[in-house]
């Protein structure tokens, strides 16, 4: 029996991008997809053996499970309210660096949260200060003028529980080896680590 050419063709089409996509990594060596986790791996589970690309004080900055710093903070949203906020990493990739936190509400009563209510109904505003250059860097907007960071108002958060939020910038030059984290109306966070 032979195949139609319609079928014969979506099949080598279908055979050829599998086979081009096993073969494709990003800069990490990572096959295909690119979290930094080796597919079908578990979550944390280690992608190799090998020791880690990027290290601050031991800790693996490739695949970062652990805060390069973190404060707990006073939030105007109830009374008694607190904020965990972990920087768990800045990466540069090209011309960009992304700044991953992790925020932990603590607040009495059972309010709706999210980040723009804990910094007591103001924008968070994070931007990344540049103490070598004297610069500020604000979050990257796309073609449609939309910020490359999660939304401060419609991201909701669970009480008690981590939220991850993702922030992309402008990278700092390579003479930049650290650099300071502005969050919301709350301290600096100073000398994070810019990863390379």
């Amino acid at each position: 029996m032979r195949l139609s050419p319609r079928p014969a063709a979506m099949t080598a089409a279908a055979l050829l991008l599998a086979g081009s996509l096993a073969g494709c990594s990003d800069s990490d060596g990572d096959a295909g997809n690119g979290s930094g986790k080796s597919a079908g791996a578990g979550a944390g589970a280690p992608t190799s053996a090998a020791a880690p690309k990027s290290t601050v004080n031991g800790a693996n900055l490739d695949n970062a499970t652990e805060a390069l710093v973190k404060g707990t903070f006073d939030s105007p949203m109830a009374q008694g309210a607190k904020v965990d906020i972990a920087i768990m990493g800045l990466r540069v990739k090209g011309a960009l660096a992304t700044l991953t936190t992790r925020m932990t509400p603590h607040v009495p009563g059972g309010q709706r949260i999210n980040a723009y209510r804990l910094n007591g109904e103001h924008g968070l505003g994070t931007s990344l200060i540049d103490p070598v250059n004297l610069k500020r860097y604000n979050i990257v907007k796309d073609s449609d003028g939309k910020s490359l960071g999660t939304d401060d108002i419609f991201t909701n958060m669970t009480n008690e529980q981590a939220t991850p939020f993702y922030y992309t910038f402008a990278a700092p030059p390579e003479n930049v080896k650290a650099i300071d984290v502005q969050i919301g109306s709350w301290p600096t966070f100073h000398d994070v680590p810019v990863q390379r």
